[in-house]
């Protein structure tokens, strides 16, 4: 039996519910519903516990990437909008009595100084088989490497590769020219 994972990585479309507005809800906590995939919803009813770290994913982004971290600060238990027939998660199956979906709540760790791209996380030594890399997978929540989650946080710390400079002249004698400096590339609705 393999052992819990310690780290995780949750998926979110921001035109949804962005890093941003976790960063603006009361308390930077917000509870994690909406999951209808029952190997997701194990994971947060009996894997995902309080204190564990959490990798922040903007999917269906340009480009989609990792943002940020979160902390649980509460264990899987039911989700409400399972049975709110005016929510666009309601499953007819799911009840109070049977709830049959969970969630967990998250509080923000952190936005990332630099969000990290899924094209640059391909391209990471040791990430190689991370779940969110491999081919077919779609799962919004899945376990994380403790290596993972280090090696990506720390890259989200780190100034981005830099761009080999083109049209160079060699021994010009004239100044360089003022360039802007780069940003991070955000998604547009973040």
């Amino acid at each position: 039996m393999s052992p819990i994972p310690q780290y995780w990585l949750v998926k979110t479309e921001p035109e949804s519910f962005s890093i941003q507005d976790l960063a603006k809800a009361p308390k930077q906590t917000t509870c994690w519903d909406g999951v209808r995939n029952y190997q997701a919803r194990n994971y947060l009813r009996d894997q995902m516990k309080k204190g564990q770290q959490v990798l922040f994913y903007h999917s269906n982004a340009a480009p989609p990437a990792v943002v940020g971290t979160a902390t649980i600060v509460r264990e899987g238990y039911p989700d409400p909008t399972a049975w709110d027939q005016d929510d666009h998660h309601f499953d007819p199956k799911a009840s109070p009595a049977n709830p049959i979906w969970q969630m967990v709540d998250l509080k923000l760790g952190e936005i990332f100084p630099r969000a990290l791209s899924l094209d640059e996380l391909r391209q990471i030594k040791g990430l190689e088989k991370m779940e969110l890399l491999r081919k077919g997978s779609r799962l919004s929540v899945q376990p994380v490497a403790r290596e993972e989650f280090e090696r990506i946080v720390r890259l989200a710390h780190e100034k981005p590769p830099e761009a080999p400079a083109s049209g160079a002249s060699k021994g010009a004698s004239q100044p360089p020219k003022k360039t802007a400096k780069k940003v991070p590339t955000k998604s547009p609705r973040s």
